[in-house]
């Protein structure tokens, strides 16, 4: 068993308490649950955010232009190559 199949496993054991079971219907629990499972995705979008402000200072481009660039490319590549077999060329 991996370590994630043993935290959930021990995290259902956990939710089954019955302690436990009272003390999430505590709305202030719950919504510092929630809280704490919101964090990694504003953690994300913090961390992208501010890459995306350091590439703009640094003319650098952003990852997302670069695949933006490349999914251009070849689109380009694919018309080349559409007009070549058109034209009857190789």
């Amino acid at each position: 068993m991996d370590f994630k199949q043993k935290l959930m496993q021990e995290g259902m054991k956990l939710m089954s308490n019955p302690k436990v079971m009272k003390l999430m219907q505590d709305e202030r629990v719950m919504k510092v649950v929630m809280t704490a499972m919101s964090m990694p995705a504003k953690i994300s979008t913090f961390t992208e955010t501010a890459g995306e402000k350091i590439a703009k200072n640094f003319h650098m481009a952003t990852a997302q232009e670069v695949k933006d660039l490349k999914r251009t490319i070849r689109k380009l590549e694919e018309q080349v190559e559409s007009i070549k077999k058109s034209n009857g060329a190789h």
